[in-house]
């Protein structure tokens, strides 16, 4: 018997054409046949300058799916992991921050990776990774590997990512370079000063071009990122640009230390900084624009470093003062509870725990609550964190002896309804806020401790006397920010039981029926199975019956066990409340809040 071999048809060159992807979606099943002839028939022998995946993305394909299922549309992510599963290549999504943009430029120029549609992304020791959105037209790959002597790895993206962080990568590693160019010699004063013969010492100036180019691209990207601080950080022989993201540490970029030196006097001269002295701490602060539009402060610290002038800066969310109870992470009994609290006229409410786990943002958003025409809302802060128009905001000035204790003082004559003192820090502030209490006074302030009955035995160690403490203490609110799950990758945690769960709540009862979740990792997560942070809240009120636990003498452990029954939830059950709901993870609870005695 005759059998007739087709042969193999030889795989595809050149660049995509929409109709042959049109055919390869028909052919695997992904569109039904009358979808891709519609389509067809729709565009016709018209010609566009887009991309084929961006050109079909816009058609809105629908994805073929069982009768009866969800219908959806075949976006250009889709569109392009398809299409990376059916010519054998990794499908990428680009993650700027594992980008080493500092290298992007020595492998190819931007005109090449334009001509070519192709992005180095990484460089190690024997193999450089290259983005592209072009998988068969890579008659270029042997000529980048003889340039770099290292084999290649392509990977395929979505054109416009590719087309996206082309500009950004390469206007970044331009303006880099430019900057070192000017100002490639510039000597900097460190603990360790390396001397080095036959160079001059022209300094970069903060308003070369590359180097506002770096600035007005740092902070873009830091809004992009979500950031919420970016540290620039001097270092002997490449200083580090580096964000915080969740609670979590990225390193972002690398810059000759010229560079970094003159992106910090750039952002002081903005901050309206003294740019000249370098020799000890200054803080200052900026608005500016987000991507969106909205306005975004900042608040800058900078610290004397063996190897130079370290910057933080701390982004605050514009709608941090707007954000409700809820979405801060208060439970509807804590809520409750809370809204209970600042209605009182007078009193101390205190909010306590580590640097770091939100307290500013609790504040800023109950006093944004109450700050209403009726009353008036004076604060005196170290430094102000952001600018309220609904309050009347004070800070603190050292150098002109002008601390909380004095602050308080003149605020008490402003007439005020609601004070908010940043930090109780010493007695003098502590017995202003006490007298602004029993002066009919609504006082909120914070202070650092491990959970919300330790803030009695602070204010007893600051030298309070204990009957002042139950006279004018109604309240402490001691929280914690945990990571939450990414919605698009977590998965039911089939390790983590309801019965193990409930055995870590004990002896509280867990309500309803626990689903907890596990971090998985994806790319819209960065492969962290984490994105976004809530807070954990533990809500001591201060009722006549736990008077009784602060006076004449005050004791933490009665003091807790009144607490409990007078409603409060410690923050290890706040924390499995939130795993049961599926919000956060336990080993995230477990890390952040402090062990239940």
């Amino acid at each position: 018997m005759n059998v007739s071999t087709r042969p193999p048809e030889p795989p595809p060159t050149g660049k995509l054409d929409w109709r042959q992807l049109l055919g390869w979606l028909r052919d695997d099943g992904m569109i039904e046949a009358y979808e891709a002839d519609k389509t067809m028939q729709r565009f016709g022998s018209t010609q566009s300058a887009q991309h084929p995946l961006v050109r079909l993305a816009a058609a809105g394909l629908q994805r073929k799916g069982p009768v009866g299922g969800a219908i959806r549309t075949l976006d250009i992510e889709a569109l392009t992991a398809w299409l990376a599963q059916r010519c054998g290549m990794p499908y990428l999504r680009i993650d700027p921050l594992k980008v080493d943009v500092g290298r992007v430029a020595d492998v190819m120029s931007i005109t090449y990776a334009e001509r070519r549609l192709a992005l180095p992304l990484q460089v190690i020791l024997t193999e450089v990774t290259i983005a592209t959105c072009e998988p068969f037209d890579i008659a270029w790959v042997p000529e980048i590997e003889a340039h770099t002597r290292k084999s290649i790895k392509l990977v395929l993206v979505s054109p416009l990512e590719l087309q996206k962080y082309t500009t950004e990568f390469y206007t970044l590693a331009r303006s880099v370079r430019s900057a070192v160019k000017k100002g490639e010699t510039a000597a900097i004063a460190s603990f360790e000063q390396l001397v080095e013969l036959g160079r001059s010492n022209r300094q970069l100036d903060a308003n070369d071009q590359g180097v506002v180019q770096v600035v007005d691209w740092l902070w873009q990207y830091a809004f992009d990122q979500r950031a919420s601080d970016i540290h620039l950080e001097p270092r002997r022989d490449l200083s580090v640009i580096r964000f915080r993201i969740d609670g979590v540490m990225h390193t972002v970029y690398q810059l000759p230390p010229g560079v970094m030196g003159a992106m910090i006097a750039r952002i002081k001269l903005l901050g309206r900084m003294d740019v000249i002295e370098k020799r000890r701490p200054l803080d200052g602060r900026i608005k500016t624009r987000n991507p969106d539009g909205d306005e975004v402060e900042m608040r800058l610290s900078t610290l004397p470093t063996a190897f130079g002038e370290k910057m933080v800066m701390r982004i605050f969310d514009p709608d941090t003062s707007v954000k409700t109870l809820d979405a801060l992470g208060f439970s509807n009994h804590d809520a409750k509870r809370w809204q209970e609290l600042v209605a009182r006229p007078n009193g101390i409410i205190l909010v306590t725990g580590p640097t770091g786990s939100g307290k500013t943002s609790t504040l800023y958003s109950t006093l944004r609550r109450i700050a209403t025409d009726e009353v008036n809302v004076c604060t005196i802060e170290d430094p102000i964190e952001m600018i309220q128009p609904a309050f009347n905001q004070t800070q603190v000035q050292p150098a002109l002896d002008f601390s909380f204790a004095e602050g308080v003082r003149a605020l008490m004559r402003q007439d005020p309804d609601i004070i908010m003192v940043g930090e109780i820090r010493d007695l003098e502030t502590a017995e202003m806020a006490i007298q602004a209490a029993l002066t009919g006074h609504l006082v909120f302030s914070t202070l650092h401790t491990n959970d919300a009955a330790s803030a009695i035995t602070r204010m007893v160690d600051l030298g309070v006397p204990p009957y002042l403490i139950g006279a004018t203490v109604v309240g402490v609110l001691a929280q914690r920010l945990v990571r939450t799950l990414c919605v698009e990758c977590k998965q039911p945690d089939e390790d983590l039981t309801a019965e193990a769960l409930a055995t870590f709540a004990r002896p509280w009862r867990l309500s309803g029926h626990p689903t907890p979740y596990k971090a998985v990792g994806c790319l819209e997560c960065r492969m962290s199975g984490y994105r976004g942070r809530t807070g954990l809240f533990e809500l001591l009120a201060v009722t006549p019956a736990a008077v009784s636990c602060i006076q004449p003498v005050p004791d933490a452990t009665r003091l807790r066990a009144q607490a409990l029954q007078d409603g409060m939830r410690p923050l290890r059950l706040a924390g499995a409340m939130k795993v049961a709901e599926g919000v956060t993870t336990l080993p995230e609870v477990l890390s952040a809040t402090p062990v239940w005695e």
